[in-house]
This record gives C-alpha cells, sequence and structure tokens, in this order.
C-alpha cells in the first residue's frame, strides 16, 4: 500500500504498540483500534468512522492508575474484545486502602451500527468492602484517517467545546468541507464529576460482589447505556457475523483442532473486513490503515474466496462497475472504463487534498475486473448477472486497449498523471519496488510483468464470456489473448537467467530483478509449460523460499532487504498466488508444502496471518519475524489458505456444465482428512471428502443433491 513504510516506522519511533498488541473490531465502515487494556491513547488508536477518527481518547483508570493486564484478546469470531485486569493498590478511603489484585476487571466490547458498546465489569474477590475511585478520560480530535497516517494538514476546521449534560458528553466538529461531523460517550450510572475531557465515579463495592457500568461511544447523538441495550445488540452483532461466516461452502480438515482454528480464523477474518454494501458483499483490505474498499484487494479476495463462496465476487464486480470512470483526471488518475484502485470518505479526500475520494491509479485493476468476471462465470454459471455487467466490461477492454496501452506496443503499462498519486501502480506498489538488475529506477512509462499476464486473463475471459453471450468480438479477444501471450513471451523472457524480467522500461529494456512477480504470470496461465517449469523451479529454490513462504525477491538481487516493505519480505497473498499458479501447470506437491509453511507461519500469528512478514531464511525452533504495523487482519492474508487450500486440492467447479473437476489432489503434509461441505454447483450440492490413503489423496463424493457430475482428472 502507499507509503506505509514511512507509516510504520513513525509509528514504532513513537513507541506505539505493535499490529500484533493492537486490537482491532470492525463493523460496516466503522472500525476501533485499541491497545491491549482497550484503551484508546492517540498514536494509531481510535474510534473511526466513514475515514474520521469520532473517538481519539478513552482511557480506564482504577484509583488513579491504569490497572495491571491479565489478559486480553478478540473472540475468534472477531465479534467482542475482552481484557482482563486487576487493580494496583488503591488510595486509602475512610483510613482503608485495598491491596493490589483483589479487583478483577473485564471490559468487553463490540461494534455495531456505528457505535461501540462496552461492559466494564468489577467483582470484588477481597475480604473487604472496598470505595472503589474509577475515571474515564476521553477526547474526540476527528482526525482524517491521512492525518493519523501522518500527512500534515495546513488547515483545519474548528472543534466546538464539548457539551455535558449529567452522563453524556458529546462532541462536534465543523470541516473545511461544510460537514458537521458529532460523536458521544455515554454513561449507564451518573458520574460524581464530569468535565469536558474526564468522568469520575466513585462506587462502594461490597465483598463478593459485582458491579457494571455500561458505555457507549459514537457518531452522532448516544442514547443512554443499558444493560437491555447491551445485549440486544451483542447478540444482533454476533448473529450478523455468523451469517457472514457461513456463507457458502465450508471446509473442515482432522479431528487435531489446531488446522481448523486456522481456517475458522481466517474465515473469521474475511468475515469481519466484508461490509454488506448495497451492491453486495465487499471486503474491505485491512485495518487499520485500509478499512474501505480497495479494487485490487477486493477482486483478489474475492478471487481467493471464488470456489467456496462466490457472492464475494458478484458483490464486488457489481460495487466496482458502478464506479467505473467515465472521464480523465490526472489528479485522479482516471480514464473512460477504467476501474477504481481506493475510495475514501473523510474530509481531506472530499477537499482533494488527497485524490484518494475515488482514485483510480492502480494499472492492473481493470485486466483483473475482467478475469474476475470470467471466474465468476464459470464458477456460476450466473450469466445473467454478466449480462448486467456486459456495458462494464466492454468499457474495461476499451480501456485497456485505447489508455493502458499508452505505448501502442500491445503491453499495459502506467505512469502516473499527476505527483499527488502512486508512483508505482503495481501491487508492489512502494516507491522502491520496481527497479533494474543494478537497482537504477526506471523510466516510465513501466510495463509489469503480472498485468500483461491479468491482461492475457481478462482477453481470455471476455472471449470466452463473447462465445457464452453470442457476442460478435469473441474472436478479435481471443486473438488479442494470443497476441499478449506472444508478446510477453518474446519481450519479458530472459534466456539466460531461465526467468521472466519484473518489468519493461519506457524504453521498451526489461528490468532484470529476479521477482515474485512472475508467481502471479503462472496464475494466469500464460507461460509455455517448459518455462513455467523453469520458474517454478527457481521460486521453489532458497533464493524465494524462506521457509515461511516466498519472498516477494530473490535473494541476491539489488535491493533485497529482508525488513522491506516489497523488497525480500513475504506476502501470504502473494505467495498463494505463485502456489495457485504452480498448481496450474501440476505442480501439487510444492504447493502443499508451501501451504504447510504458510500454516506454520500463522501458528506464530495466533493463527491470524498479517499483511506480510520479514523474509529472513527459517532457522530450526525459531518464530518468523513480524514487520512493524503491517495489517493485522487483512483480507488478501486471511484467503491465502483458501486459494491455496483449492491449489492443493485441484478443486475446480464448472458450474457453465455442471461438473466439479479434481485433478491430482494433494492434502498438505500431516494432515490425513479433510471435508468440503455444501459446495453449490448452479442449483445442485455435493459435499467432498478428501483421505490420505497409501501415500494418494482419495475423494470420495457425498451427501449429492441434485445433477452435479464429480470428475476425477487424474
Amino acid at each position: 500500500m502507499d507509503d506505509a513504510y514511512t507509516v510504520k516506522v513513525t509509528a514504532l519511533e513513537s513507541g506505539e504498540e505493535t499490529p500484533e498488541q493492537l486490537q482491532a473490531l470492525k463493523a460496516g465502515d466503522c472500525f476501533l483500534v485499541a491497545d491491549g487494556w482497550g484503551d484508546l491513547r492517540e498514536g494509531a488508536e481510535g474510534l473511526f468512522d466513514n475515514d474520521t477518527r469520532i473517538l481519539s481518547r478513552l482511557v480506564l483508570r482504577v484509583g488513579q492508575a491504569r490497572p495491571s493486564r491479565l489478559s486480553s484478546g478478540v473472540s475468534q469470531d472477531n465479534v467482542f474484545f475482552t481484557c482482563h485486569a486487576t487493580n494496583r493498590p488503591l488510595p486509602p478511603m475512610g483510613g482503608k486502602s485495598a491491596p493490589a489484585g483483589v479487583l478483577h476487571l473485564e471490559r468487553r466490547r463490540f461494534l455495531w451500527e456505528r457505535r461501540m458498546f462496552e461492559r466494564i465489569r468489577i467483582s470484588n474477590h477481597g475480604v473487604e468492602d472496598v470505595l472503589l475511585p474509577l475515571s474515564v478520560d476521553y477526547g474526540a480530535d476527528f482526525a482524517d484517517i491521512f492525518e493519523v497516517r501522518g500527512t500534515v494538514r495546513a488547515r483545519k476546521g474548528e472543534i466546538a467545546t464539548p457539551g455535558t449534560d449529567g452522563r453524556r458528553v458529546t462532541f462536534s466538529y465543523m470541516g473545511l468541507d461544510g460537514v458537521e461531523r458529532r460523536s458521544c460517550v455515554a454513561f449507564s450510572e451518573p458520574p460524581a464529576r464530569m468535565s469536558a475531557s474526564r468522568a469520575e465515579f466513585m462506587f462502594s463495592l461490597p465483598r463478593g460482589r459485582t458491579l457494571d457500568l455500561y458505555v457507549e461511544c459514537g457518531a452522532e447523538r448516544c442514547d443512554a447505556p443499558s444493560p437491555e441495550r447491551w445485549r440486544m445488540y451483542a447478540t444482533q452483532a454476533r448473529i450478523s457475523m455468523r451469517a457472514k461466516r457461513r456463507r457458502g461452502a465450508s471446509l473442515r480438515g482432522p479431528r487435531s483442532p489446531r488446522f481448523n482454528d486456522w481456517l475458522d480464523q481466517s474465515r473469521a477474518d474475511v468475515a469481519l473486513l466484508t461490509t454488506d454494501l448495497p451492491t453486495g458483499p465487499y471486503p474491505y483490505a485491512g485495518t487499520p490503515w485500509f478499512s474501505t474498499p480497495f479494487g485490487r484487494d477486493g477482486i483478489i479476495t474475492a478471487w481467493q474466496m471464488l470456489w467456496l463462496d462466490p457472492s464475494l465476487a458478484r458483490g464486488v464486480l457489481t460495487y466496482l462497475a458502478m464506479r467505473q470512470a467515465t472521464d480523465t483526471s490526472a489528479f485522479a488518475d482516471s480514464a473512460p472504463g477504467k476501474i477504481m484502485h481506493e475510495t475514501r470518505r473523510g474530509e481531506m479526500s472530499a477537499l482533494g487534498e488527497v485524490p484518494f475520494g475515488l482514485y483510480y491509479g492502480g494499472v492492473d485493476t481493470t485486466c483483473l475486473f475482467v478475469a474476475l468476471a470470467g471466474a465468476y462465470a464459470r464458477r456460476t454459471g450466473d450469466l445473467e448477472t454478466i449480462r448486467r455487467l456486459w456495458p462494464n466490461l466492454i468499457a474495461a477492454v476499451g480501456w485497456m486497449k485505447d489508455y493502458g496501452d499508452v505505448q501502442g506496443d500491445g503491453l499495459i503499462a502506467y505512469q502516473r498523471a499527476a505527483d499527488t498519486g502512486l508512483s508505482n501502480q503495481g501491487w508492489k506498489d512502494s516507491e522502491d519496488s520496481i527497479f533494474h538488475s543494478d537497482g537504477r529506477f526506471p523510466k516510465g512509462p513501466i510495463a509489469l510483468l503480472e498485468v500483461q499476464g491479468y491482461a492475457y486473463s481478462a482477453w481470455q475471459a471476455m472471449a470466452d464470456l463473447g462465445r457464452a453471450l453470442d457476442d460478435p468480438g469473441a474472436t478479435e479477444w481471443a486473438a488479442k489473448a494470443e497476441t499478449t501471450r506472444a508478446l510477453v513471451e518474446d519481450r519479458f523472457w530472459l534466456e539466460d537467467e531461465q526467468f521472466y524480467a519484473v518489468a519493461l522500461d519506457g524504453d521498451g529494456a526489461p528490468c532484470r530483478a529476479i521477482a515474485s512477480n512472475a508467481g502471479h504470470l503462472l496464475f494466469t496461465g500464460l507461460p509455455s509449460g517448459e518455462r513455467a517449469r523453469a520458474v517454478t523451479r527457481r521460486m521453489l529454490s532458497a533464493e524465494f523460499r524462506s521457509g515461511w513462504g516466498i519472498r516477494t525477491l530473490a535473494t541476491g538481487q539489488a535491493r533485497f532487504n529482508p525488513m522491506s516493505y516489497h523488497d525480500g519480505s513475504v506476502w501470504p497473498h502473494d505467495t498463494a498466488m505463485a502456489a495457485a499458479g504452480m498448481a496450474r501447470y501440476g505442480e501439487r506437491r510444492a504447493v502443499a508444502m508451501l501451504l504447510n509453511e504458510i500454516y506454520s507461519a500463522a501458528t506464530h500469528f495466533q493463527l491470524r496471518l498479517p499483511e506480510l512478514f520479514c523474509g529472513f531464511e527459517r532457522l530450526t525452533g525459531e518464530p518468523p519475524i513480524a514487520y512493524p504495523v503491517a495489517c493485522l487482519p487483512q483480507a488478501w492474508a486471511a484467503g491465502s489458505v483458501f486459494m491455496m487450500m483449492q491449489a492443493a486440492l485441484g478443486v475446480g467447479v464448472d458450474a457453465l456444465t455442471g461438473a466439479v473437476d479434481i485433478d491430482d489432489p494433494h492434502l498438505p503434509p500431516g494432515i490425513e482428512h479433510l471435508v468440503l461441505s455444501n459446495l453449490k454447483v448452479g442449483e445442485a450440492v455435493v459435499d467432498l471428502a478428501f483421505d490420505r490413503m497409501d501415500g494418494h489423496t482419495v475423494v470420495t463424493p457425498r451427501n449429492r443433491r441434485g445433477e452435479v457430475r464429480v470428475r476425477l482428472l487424474r
């Protein structure tokens, strides 16, 4: 993501907690990032609504001191954050002082309908009654998400003096965009003292007794918190999340719970990040910085989940079609037919201080949009949706031909149109990610290797869809696919390296850096079998394989740095796409091996894969090294396990012919049994059981309902 490394280093230098320590909740367009105590202390923390931090401070103290944390974390279904803590020695009250460790504090919270609901439960386990002084500090700075990430603004709007009414404080801010933004904090009990920044309580807590204080924080005005409201909305939040997790087919592993827990956590993370929009479900990219629709991230996450839950792909395609560019803008990097890269709803985006209100600076998203439409049609047979999207698909390939091919040489290339935009516009969009073998940065326009593969897939998809819809353009699109294939094989292949160049520069010279982008090319099926095998061999060598997955850049290359964002780190989704590409050429044992490596990494990240981690070599008995402040959770990291499972199991679904194809399945090492349940193929449903027997994986169809064929290819 853009300028992420700068943000992350700044965060570490300021003493903030790393993402493993920060705790995130999300519901719709509202998300919360807190520390391990559940406190918001500014920095990266806060309650955010529509890209604005509506609560920047919320700090609980017991007896003027922060309690001692015992444990904290987010529930596996991602609905509740809970912190368990105990008191430090309380100040003398009436001649007595409660010692440390006699009070148990439980902070339990969730998000629902643009607000946070919290229950602070305190139990007295001491031998005497306790006079309990408790305070909550609060504040709202209404910072735009880009301010929180480090962008300095020359001017800001006006924050009004907070108002209080006995048990509620309200904040308001009039932005430079003319929009008034409001938020509130409310308590179920009236504080003994309440100011614009603090509520102070004094409770009498008999021994053996428990008290509850309910807190609500959110946009606009808060109703009075109560146990009834907390229970009612907690139930609704849990039911909503359960429904998201249960969409589509499910995958269950062996009796050993650890592997199943990874599958469950990954499915829960995709569900957490998925927002149900009017156009359908859309997986937001990740928290905290990217809790918004991204084109590329949404498409790839939907593709990862396509075999299990096609509803994500339909939602992503429909949303992006509605935001397809119709005009040319250098600031937005848009042109007719182009698919958006990112959208934001904050004040800075509305004012044009940043271009990301509706930004199109991604060179690959349009090609991926068309390719996903083709994959969705094959998976579901839903040609009615494709007919509705057909004008958008025609416009998208029009962009590929008229605007994406900026050099007129048949390749899709980019060069940012304004200095405010992204300098690199593929998935590796940091400034230092594309370079020549000697480390020099290339002149533009730049034609990325993997983008040509996406374009090849897009032309193929249009040819297939055109034939299904009797469109006369099908023949031309099929020819474009073959022309693209020939161009890539001719201009990107490095015979001496037995690998593909990562890009061509503006002069057509290859950038001879050896990078993981070639794995994405395998995913598209563009390379010849011989070259695909050569690429696979090299990507499975120690140059790329860290033991925790595939590095983004081979060791020994200029700019290689295992601690970098894109130049030597490991991204789970990148490994997954490479693995799926290898499987396309029959390399399933390696896929199962890579899946096992990624699983091993996940076990060291509490089964929640981060956006990326460092690419250091795996050492016996040592964990993978975390990348500072990677997004966690992150949609395409969570979805990577499902793409790799599909690749290892060799499952392909073609609803247009009513068939499920199983091609040379392999179970990951140590996994003896897997069940794929409720796999929908058109109107039919089937379960598949995978078992290891005599060194082979055997597939057994079960519970077949309706007309569906299960074909074992080999």
